[in-house]
């Protein structure tokens, strides 16, 4: 009768322990697609900036029409990129797809606030220089909920990847998830720089 009272023991003991890991996984897995909901909030912030701003300068950059269209034919890809993110957040393609959408709209973009340089009058207007001012402030929140994006992937892959955690991880379904890198060329990495001196 003891050995059938420690016996049972033994197994709610384990059996609360699994639900423990289970729990703490969700949490985790939770909270990364918590993070990555952040990133498509300021990524649609920008998104929709774009349409304006290209808008707004057309009439000054009638000879600049490819640069235009490189920049709407990237953020419409962008666009698309950050949608198959979004239902599937941590997912390894989803996110390159993402990273790399992002990095050619990031170097359309950087060319488009190079070719303003050449346009006095462009530099001057107010609501080119509010669009500016309001796509720096949205890359900067862009930058910021990634980091905590990628700082919560780091915590969910590392718990699933820990020992004994991971004996339940594969069990229960808990694939591992990727993080949202910088885009690797070095024009990308350096284009979205969108401040204009007046």
């Amino acid at each position: 009768m003891a050995l059938g009272w420690i016996f049972l023991a033994i197994v709610v003991a384990l059996a609360v322990w699994a639900i423990a890991i289970y729990n703490a996984l969700v949490a985790l897995r939770n909270r990364f697609k918590n993070a990555y909901a952040q990133i498509d909030v300021q990524l649609k912030r920008r998104y929709d900036l774009i349409p304006n701003l290209v808008e707004s300068v057309k009439g000054y950059l009638q000879h600049e029409r490819q640069t235009l269209e490189a920049v709407v034919q990237a953020r419409g890809n962008a666009v698309s990129a950050a949608q198959r993110a979004a239902a599937a957040p941590g997912d390894a393609a989803a996110m390159q797809g993402l990273a790399q959408a992002e990095g050619v709209l990031g170097g359309a973009l950087g060319r488009l606030l190079a070719v303003f340089e050449s346009y006095p009058e462009l530099k001057a207007n107010q609501n080119v220089a509010a669009l500016q001012e309001e796509l720096t402030s949205t890359e900067n929140k862009v930058a910021f909920a990634r980091q905590a994006y990628n700082d919560s992937v780091m915590q969910y892959n590392t718990k699933r990847e820990s020992f004994p955690d991971n004996l339940f991880a594969g069990a229960f379904g808990f694939g591992a998830a990727e993080l949202l890198a910088a885009t690797e060329s070095a024009e990308e990495r350096a284009a979205p720089r969108v401040k204009l001196t007046s």
